[in-house]
C-alpha cells in the first residue's frame, strides 16, 4: 500500500497563491466556478449552537483528511466539514484498490491513512489555509468564515480514552501554538489575520459493526465528559432490519446482485437499543449544556460480487443506501417524535445536487457528501448543490432555509395550525407571511411577539411533516433503481501510456486527493538510443533505439505522495491500467520511492535534475548526464550520447528512459506549470 505524505505548509502557500495569480485556479479548482453565496438567500445553518453558511459538506472519508482536501470542499461551498475518522490504531495496512464509484459506490477504505499526529496537523494546516484565503483578497474567494469542522472518532471505547486520542482532540480544540508556527509561513499581509484557535466543538462517533449499545453510549458519555463535545451518534443502515433493507435493495430497487449478509444485521445494533442510546444520550448531554444528535448513515456491508477489490466483503454507499437512510429516518421519526421532536439528525447517503434541497427541507444539518463528489468533476460538483438549493427556495418563495423547510413542501401552515393558537396576535401574520414570495417568515412572528424557541419548534415540526412526502419521494424515484444505474464509464479498449492518451482529464477532479495533474511536453520525437558492452570487450556498441514520442502537448501525471492507489482514476478513464498506475509517478523524495521499490517513478530534484526507477532499475539524471548500474553518459539529443564510463562486467544501458527524466523535469517546473513537485520545490526550505 503507498503511503499518505502530506505537504509542507509552506508548499500549500506556494502553490495556491502562485497558481490563482498565474492560472486562475487553486490545486486545479477553477475560480470560476468557485462558490459564492447568492445574495438573496440566506443558506446559514446552526450546528449544534454554532452557524455555517451552507449546510453542505464532506462526509468523513477520502475528502477530508489531508489540508487540500479541506480547502478544496470549502471552494465548493462546504462548510461543516466531517473530518476523516481516526482511532487509535493508525498503522493499518488497507487493502488497494478501495474506492470503486463506477456506478453507485463501493469501498474498502473505513479509517485514517495517517498517523494521530499527521491526521492533527493536516486539520489545523486546512483549517489555517481556510480562514487565511478567506482574508486574503483573492479575487473570486469567499470571504465568509462560518465554517465548522466536525471531527469524527472511533471505533471503540478503549481508544477513545487513551492518552493518544485525548491528546489528539485537545489538540484540536486549542491549537494556538500550532497556528502561530505556521502564521510566518503566510503571506505578510496575513501573518495577523484572525484564524480561531479552537478547531472542533463536535464529535461524531464512528464505531466497528457489532458494537455493543453500552459502548456506544459510554464513548459518547466519555466525550461530552472528559471533552465537553457536543456529540452525533453514526447509525448503521442496518437498523432498517434484515427483511426491509433485502426488500428495498433486491425487489423494490432492483439490485439483484448485491447479496446483503444477515449475520451483519444480526450482530449490529438493534433498534430498540438505539432508542434507548438517544433518549439518554439526550438526557445525559442536557445536564452538561450539550447537544446529541444522529447521523444517517454508515455504508451498508455487502459481500464482494465484483472483481475490483481482493476482500470478500465491501461497503455500499450511493443511490440505494439514500432509499435505505431516508427510509430509516421515517422510522426513527416516527418512533421518537413525541418524547424527542428536536433530535439533530445529519446525513450522509447517496445525496447529490437534485435530492440534497429535499434533505435540507428535512431540516438535517449537515448534509454530507462521499460518493458524488468522486464522479467526474469532483469537488466542483459542490456549486451545483448551492445553487440547486437557490432554485429550489426562489421556486418556493423562501429567503433562508427556515422558511424553505416551512414552504418546500407546504407543511408549514400545517405546522402552525397544530402549534399556534388561532387567538395568538401571531397566527394570522404567521400564515400570511407563509403565502407570501419573499416573505421574512422569522422576521415577522418575531415581530407580532412569538419567542424565538417557538418559531424553531414550528420549523422541527414542518421538517417532520416534510418527512413523509419526501421520504416516499425518494422510494418510488426510478434515479434511485438499478436500471438507471447500470451502466459503468465507458471504455474504449485502448491501454494507457506514458505519454499521450485521451486527453479528458477526468482522472484530474476525481482524485480526492488532487495526486495526479497535467502538465505541458512539446510535440516531438526524441532520440533514444541502446548502449551495450560485453564482458569480455571494452567497446561499447551504440544502436537506435525507439525513439520517445509526444503527439500532443497536454500530458498528465501522477503525484505518488498524495496517491494512496485508491483506484478511483482507473474507474472513470476511458483507457485500461489506471492513470495512478501507468501515467509518469512523481515522488516527493528518494526516501520515498526507495519505501516503495515495486513502484516505477521519478524525483525532480532540479531542471534538469532527478532520480528515477524504470523497471526496477535506478538512474540519476544531471546536467544531462545519465548515470545507472555503472554507466555514465553525457547526453547529445538527436545524436549518440557520450560514453564517459561503463561497467566493466558489461551491461546494457537505455538512454530513453534518461530522456523521459529531462523531460518531464523540464515540463513540471515550467514557469506555467502548478503541481505538487514544483510546489514542493520551489516553497522555502523548512
Amino acid at each position: 500500500m503507498a503511503d499518505l505524505i502530506p505537504a509542507r505548509f509552506e508548499a500549500h502557500v506556494q502553490r495556491l497563491f502562485s497558481e490563482h495569480a498565474a492560472r486562475g485556479s487553486l490545486y486545479d479548482f477553477p475560480v470560476r466556478k468557485i462558490w459564492q453565496p447568492n445574495p438573496r438567500f440566506d443558506t446559514r445553518v446552526r450546528f449544534h449552537g454554532a452557524i455555517a453558511a451552507t449546510p453542505v459538506g464532506p462526509a468523513a472519508g477520502p475528502h477530508t483528511q489531508l489540508a487540500q482536501n479541506l480547502v478544496l470542499s470549502w471552494l465548493g461551498g462546504a462548510r461543516i466539514l466531517e473530518l476523516k475518522t481516526v482511532q487509535l490504531n493508525d498503522t493499518l495496512t488497507l487493502p488497494r484498490p478501495c474506492i470503486d464509484a463506477a456506478t453507485i459506490g463501493f469501498n474498502v477504505e473505513w479509517s485514517q491513512e495517517l498517523r494521530l499526529a499527521q491526521s492533527r496537523e493536516e486539520y489545523v494546516r486546512g483549517w489555517t489555509l481556510i480562514h487565511a484565503l478567506a482574508q486574503s483578497g483573492l479575487e473570486g474567494l469567499p470571504t465568509d468564515r462560518e465554517v465548522l469542522f466536525d471531527l469524527s472518532v472511533g471505533y471503540d471505547l478503549a481508544g477513545v480514552q487513551s492518552a493518544p486520542i485525548k491528546q489528539f482532540i485537545e489538540g484540536l480544540q486549542s491549537a494556538r501554538e500550532q497556528i502561530d508556527a505556521l502564521r510566518p509561513l503566510l503571506p505578510a499581509h496575513l501573518r495577523d489575520c484572525d484564524i480561531p484557535s479552537r478547531i472542533v466543538d463536535c464529535a461524531t462517533i464512528s464505531t466497528f459493526h457489532g458494537c455493543p449499545a453500552d459502548q456506544i453510549s459510554a464513548i459518547a458519555e466519555h466525550l461530552m465528559e472528559a471533552h465537553g463535545l457536543h456529540v452525533v451518534v453514526k447509525l448503521n443502515p442496518t437498523l432498517l432490519g434484515y427483511e426491509q433493507v433485502t426488500h428495498l435493495v433486491n425487489e423494490h430497487l432492483g439490485y439483484g446482485e448485491l447479496r446483503i449478509p444477515k449475520a451483519a444485521f444480526d450482530a449490529d445494533l438493534q433498534f430498540p437499543d438505539a432508542l434507548g442510546i438517544i433518549r439518554h444520550l439526550r438526557d445525559f448531554g442536557a445536564k452538561r449544556g450539550l447537544t446529541v444528535g444522529v447521523k444517517l448513515t454508515n455504508t451498508l456491508v455487502v459481500e464482494n460480487h465484483k472483481q475490483f477489490f481482493s476482500d470478500g466483503t465491501m461497503y455500499m454507499s450511493g443511490q440505494p443506501l439514500h432509499v435505505i437512510a431516508m427510509s430509516l429516518l421515517s422510522r426513527l421519526r416516527s418512533s421518537l417524535k413525541d418524547d424527542f421532536p428536536e433530535m439533530p439528525v445529519s446525513f450522509s447517503a447517496g445525496i447529490d445536487k437534485t435530492n440534497f434541497p429535499d434533505a435540507v427541507a428535512l431540516g438535517m444539518v449537515p448534509v454530507t457528501v462521499c460518493t458524488d463528489l468522486l464522479r467526474t468533476g469532483g469537488y466542483t460538483r459542490l456549486p451545483a448543490y448551492l445553487r440547486e438549493l437557490d432554485a429550489r427556495m426562489h421556486a418556493v418563495g423562501a429567503v433562508d432555509v427556515d422558511s424553505f423547510i416551512l414552504k418546500a413542501r407546504a407543511q408549514g401552515t400545517r405546522a402552525v395550525d397544530k402549534l399556534v393558537a388561532r387567538d395568538a396576535p401571531w397566527y394570522s401574520p404567521l400564515k400570511e407571511s407563509l403565502a407570501t414570495p419573499g416573505s421574512d417568515v422569522r422576521g415577522v412572528a418575531l415581530a407580532h411577539g412569538l419567542d424565538e424557541a417557538a418559531f424553531e419548534e414550528i420549523v422541527r415540526r414542518a421538517a417532520l411533516l416534510n418527512t413523509t412526502p419526501i421520504v416516499e419521494g425518494a422510494r418510488n424515484d426510478p434515479r434511485y433503481k438499478a436500471a438507471q444505474n447500470a451502466r459503468p464509464p465507458k471504455k474504449i479498449g485502448k491501454t494507457l501510456a506514458l505519454f499521450d492518451c485521451t486527453n479528458c482529464d477526468k482522472c484530474v477532479p476525481v482524485c480526492p486527493n488532487d495526486a495526479n495533474f497535467t502538465y505541458a511536453l512539446e510535440v516531438a520525437e526524441h532520440a533514444a538510443y541502446t548502449l551495450t558492452r560485453s564482458a569480455d570487450a571494452a567497446a561499447v556498441t551504440v544502436e537506435a533505439a525507439e525513439p520517445v514520442r509526444v503527439t500532443d502537448a497536454h500530458q498528465l501525471a501522477n503525484y505518488a505522495d498524495f496517491c494512496n492507489e485508491c483506484g478511483n482514476c482507473d474507474v472513470f478513464c476511458p483507457e485500461d491500467g489506471g492513470p495512478y498506475v501507468l501515467k509518469p509517478r512523481f515522488f516527493g523524495s528518494e526516501a520515498e520511492m526507495d519505501r516503495h521499490p515495486h513502484l516505477d517513478g521519478v524525483v525532480v530534484q532540479g531542471a534538469d535534475r532527478a532520480a528515477g526507477r524504470f523497471r526496477g532499475v535506478r538512474y540519476r539524471l544531471d546536467a544531462g548526464v545519465l548515470a545507472a548500474d555503472g554507466w555514465r553518459v553525457r547526453l547529445a539529443g538527436a545524436a549518440a550520447p557520450e560514453v564517459l564510463e561503463s561497467p566493466a562486467g558489461g551491461g546494457t544501458l537505455a538512454t530513453g528512459h534518461g530522456v523521459v527524466m529531462g523531460l518531464l523535469c523540464a515540463a513540471v517546473l515550467a514557469p506555467t506549470a502548478f503541481n505538487p513537485v514544483r510546489a514542493e520545490i520551489e516553497a522555502p526550505a523548512p
